[in-house]
């Protein structure tokens, strides 16, 4: 016996019923489920289908699908931080690279030359947080607009839309800043700390860059090629 459309139709609502509100995870519960309700029916074809259903859920244990949900919100974490790490290593290879000297070296020349050198790293790093903010902030209206339109939603895209576990990142370079305004700028007078303290600001914005811009812009991509049914949907 095979299942007919409409007892499809009842696992997809038997999914989002327990929690699980994005389509790929969905889709493979859904497979999962119907072979599983097909291989009892051959085994007993008097078995109803909402008792077949209730057999077969019960073998996902007390947290029912979360197991199966938190599995693969950590693979396709894992896949997100690989394309920031691709994309971060990118800025270290020719030409890119070229970028990331010159950005540290221009940067080093500004607050060498400075009186107030503790105030640039300081105003350099509430620009690089007003970008974060207002990226958030646009994002987060971009989400609620399509939420509106009930489209599907699929993890992967929900993690890129969360940047991954990235969101935090601004918050790293406080310590060091809370450091440098304790020292004053008598600290700066060396150029190896005023180079090295350069660099890794340049990273930093790099890092925030690929977060908020670069994967955003491929997100169409990246969902295309996780997930081969998205390009179908979007159609």
């Amino acid at each position: 016996m095979k299942l007919t459309t409409s007892q499809i139709d009842q696992l997809f609502t038997f999914t989002q019923q327990h929690y699980v509100e994005y389509y790929d995870l969905q889709s493979e519960l859904v497979d999962h489920l119907a072979n599983a309700i097909e291989i009892q029916w051959q085994e007993n074809p008097n078995r109803s289908f909402e008792e077949a259903l209730h057999i077969e859920f019960k073998k996902f244990g007390v947290f029912g699908f979360m197991d199966v949900v938190e599995k693969r919100q950590v693979a396709l974490g894992k896949k997100y931080n690989g394309l920031v790490w691709q994309h971060f290593k990118d800025f270290f290879g020719i030409p890119k690279i070229v970028l990331t000297i010159a950005m540290t070296l221009l940067l080093f020349t500004f607050i060498k030359l400075s009186l107030y050198k503790v105030c640039i790293l300081v105003g350099f790093y509430i620009l690089l947080l007003g970008f974060t903010f207002y990226e958030m902030f646009k994002n987060r209206k971009t989400r609620k607009e399509k939420k509106k339109l009930n489209e599907k939603k699929w993890l992967f895209e929900e993690i890129i839309n969360q940047y991954g576990t990235f969101s935090a990142t601004i918050i790293l370079p406080l310590n060091l800043l809370f450091q440098l305004i304790n020292l004053g700028d008598n600290f700066l007078t060396n150029d190896y700390w005023i180079l090295g303290i350069s660099f890794l600001f340049v990273l930093f914005s790099l890092l925030l860059f690929i977060v908020f811009k670069i994967i955003p812009a491929k997100a169409s991509f990246y969902l295309q090629e996780t997930y081969p049914e998205y390009k179908l949907e979007k159609l």
